[in-house]
């Protein structure tokens, strides 16, 4: 239900102005992002932002209370598309070969440089947020919203010593999930 005086057109003009001015941000975060992808992606960084924005702004009256929150759900959107598009080119080489495939060695998080395969870090990301929502929610905001530690804090409604705590231990969390090192298995 529509705040008295308040129209759907009104909250769609609040995001795209909030967009405009976060527009070359979100841009070099999905330029970053795509960089670490898998040779042979085809995403290109303006159609991830373009895509993301349109989950935005899509059927719901979203309403945002500030940058924070605006780059938080845009971290979200980011990482289901990042998702949804691994996961379709899975299934397609799945289809292809009819056969198992192996997946290359995740990355870890931990190391500079370096960046995991998406759908294994969804999936240890899922996990994660089992164990702990908050911590899953920094690596989200941090990873693939790009957040400073200060915004992160700010998104979350929490103090910068309490961020960057949750991030060191979400960090190496991730580390020995991506590596296989929790209990002597090996990679997947």
């Amino acid at each position: 239900m529509e705040e008295p005086g308040r129209s759907h057109l009104d909250d769609r003009s609040a995001t795209n102005e909030l967009f405009s001015l976060v527009y070359e941000e979100l841009r070099r975060l999905a330029d970053r992002l795509l960089a670490n992808e898998r040779p042979g992606q085809t995403l290109q960084p303006t159609a991830l932002v373009h895509e993301a924005y349109l989950r935005l702004v899509g059927p719901s009256n979203a309403r945002w209370d500030g940058r924070a929150h605006f780059f938080g759900a845009a971290a979200q959107a980011i990482r289901r598309i990042l998702i949804d598009r691994a996961r379709a080119r899975h299934r397609l080489r799945r289809e292809a070969s009819a056969g198992a495939q192996a997946i290359d060695d995740a990355a870890s998080v931990a190391a500079a440089g370096s960046s995991p395969d998406v759908l294994e870090l969804d999936e240890a990301l899922s996990r994660l947020a089992l164990l702990d929502p908050q911590k899953a929610r920094v690596v989200e905001l941090r990873f693939f919203a790009g957040l400073g530690v200060e915004e992160t804090a700010a998104a979350l409604g929490t103090s910068p010593s309490t961020v960057a705590r949750d991030w060191r231990f979400a960090r190496i969390w991730l580390h020995r999930e991506l590596s296989g090192e929790r209990s002597g298995e090996r990679p997947r």
